[in-house]
């Protein structure tokens, strides 16, 4: 067996209608897992894409800007596809405005989403993994979508900042808690990828060209770059990486 096969794994993965959350559930799909699209919106193409590759896709509507479903969220997932084996924490939104405007609501809304219900998403998913590994000694992965901003500052986004570098340190904590029962803990930080969300700026010729002249790669990532580190991060190839957020990002943070 190749040791990036996933076949016989079931992978959620939220946010994954669109970009980057499409792009690694495409990517664990074709490894061989079958996919737990989760989202406020129907990810659709998403699952008749999977499902082309001759995988399972179960479609979980859960607006993940609360916790309230998250329990509800791993209990649709072991019903209808048998395991949950892979948790990919992609979801997440950001407000922009200068720091000295910057609202409470908005302060509480990405970080509500982008950090208090990937924990607590984790915990559910990661008692789950952590009974599976006792009970048949196969291992869990849980993978979370940090950001550049997990190691620079950024401007004008300041909960989204503080979210991403939250996430980076969670994805330490739990990896210190959990590797020993059998549960690898690790992010992704992607650079800048051509997805819906990035248009205004690849339209933007100032903007663009000020970002292709940083990246040392010379070209903007692809959502399928981001599969292929998740499907790495999600394989027995990365049975002893913990809690480490690898940067895809073409070299911005080398520069």
């Amino acid at each position: 067996m190749s040791l990036f096969d996933l076949s016989g794994r079931v992978a959620v993965v939220t946010g994954a209608n669109t970009g980057i959350g499409q792009g690694i559930a495409l990517a664990l799909a074709e490894a061989g897992a079958d996919i737990a699209a989760v989202g406020r919106t129907p990810a659709e193409e998403t699952a008749a894409k999977v499902r082309a590759l001759g995988r399972r896709c179960e479609l979980v509507s859960a607006d993940l800007g609360t916790i309230a479903p998250v329990q509800a969220v791993v209990d649709q997932v072991l019903e209808a596809l048998g395991g949950l084996d892979i948790l990919v924490n992609n979801a997440g939104i950001i407000r922009r405005a200068d720091a000295v405007d910057f609202t409470a609501e908005d302060w509480d809304a990405v970080v509500d989403t982008n950090l208090k219900s990937v924990f607590f998403l984790s915990q559910a998913a990661g008692r789950h993994m952590i009974a599976q590994r006792e009970a048949t000694g196969r291992r869990g992965k849980i993978i979370n979508i940090a950001s550049m901003l997990s190691f620079q500052g950024g401007i004008r986004v300041p909960s989204y900042t503080a979210s991403k570098s939250g996430v980076a340190g969670l994805t330490k904590l739990l990896a210190c808690e959990w590797a020993a029962k059998g549960v690898n803990v690790n992010a992704i930080a992607p650079g800048y990828i051509a997805t819906n969300n990035t248009a205004a700026l690849q339209a933007d010729e100032t903007r663009n060209r000020q970002i292709m002249e940083r990246i040392p790669e010379g070209r903007w990532g692809d959502p399928a770059d981001i599969g292929g580190a998740a499907v790495f991060l999600a394989s027995s190839a990365a049975d002893y990486v913990q809690g480490h957020v690898l940067a895809v990002d073409g070299g911005w943070l080398a520069r």
